[in-house]
């Protein structure tokens, strides 16, 4: 009978620990990655101005690029992309 009972406090330990770590996932990771999904997309789908220097010139030295989702140039539409060159 005691074999049995640490069997089943062995096999509770087990699920809770699974428990625990789905619910980390799914509340810590999981809105992380789907953020970075989501900025992937709206970056992929949007229209870029090109790259200048601090003088206004066309430069290749940028980090990120102000981007427009649908082309329509307001704040609700702005998204900051990694400038691809």
């Amino acid at each position: 009978m005691k074999e049995a009972t640490g069997e089943l406090v062995s096999s509770v330990t087990v699920l809770v620990a699974i428990g625990i770590l789905m619910a980390s996932f799914y509340y810590v990771l999981w809105p992380v990655i789907k953020q970075g999904f989501e900025n992937t997309t709206a970056c992929n789908k949007a229209i870029c101005e090109p790259c200048k220097d601090s003088s206004g010139k066309p430069s290749n030295k940028c980090d990120t690029v102000t981007c427009y989702r649908n082309g329509i140039k307001d704040d609700e539409h702005e998204v900051k992309c990694v400038y691809k060159g």
